[in-house]
């Protein structure tokens, strides 16, 4: 008799077809059955984000704060003394960005005013070199403008020192300069 034998590709074939149909079995079932007192997988509590995790998160941006009111009409830049924050209005009233400012120590007269000069560069009266310089408004002989710092910093006015510089972020500097051109309003209010 005459024992005809399987070529080694069709043994080798034939069990990894009986070892996935395995895996798949144990797969399913695994997927279904959960150790004792063990809440299901959809519901267990994910693990907070490690601090590095946060930390790379970019942060949320704040909601838009609503144009103050009795603050002018038409396009213009609204500034808050009381909360440090400025507007750029529309045409429709509407706020087209806002952000927060760091003060000089000497404010503008609240109500309305114009851009009278704008200089692309300059070196504040801290002596830290700024852009995008948006002058509307003197106070006792201190000239009040918008600006940026070049190097990005953002510093308390120095003790005992008179300024009207107004810093704001680089990003919200270029877009005053690109709002605001000469004659523009810049209407202060509390």
């Amino acid at each position: 008799m005459h024992v005809r034998r399987l070529p080694s590709w069709a043994w080798v074939a034939s069990l990894t077809v009986v070892a996935l149909a395995v895996v798949t079995v144990l797969a399913v079932q695994a997927g279904r059955s959960k150790p004792p007192g063990a809440a299901p997988f959809a519901s267990r509590p994910t693990p907070a984000p490690s601090p590095e995790t946060r930390r790379s998160t970019p942060p949320r941006k704040p909601p838009r704060a609503e144009v103050p009111v009795n603050s002018g009409e038409g396009t213009r830049i609204v500034y808050s003394l009381g909360q440090k924050r400025v507007w750029l209005v529309d045409a429709g009233n509407s706020a087209r960005r806002s952000f927060s400012v760091w003060p000089g120590s000497v404010s503008p007269a609240k109500g309305s005013h114009l851009v009278s000069f704008r200089r692309p560069e300059a070196t504040g009266s801290d002596g830290v070199k700024i852009e995008n310089v948006v002058y509307f408004s003197t106070n006792s002989g201190i000239s009040i403008a918008f600006s940026n710092a070049v190097d990005g910093s953002s510093p308390q006015p120095a003790p005992g020192v008179q300024t009207g510089g107004i810093r704001v972020r680089a990003d919200d500097g270029d877009a005053i300069w690109k709002f605001a051109d000469v004659g523009a309003v810049v209407f202060v209010v509390d």
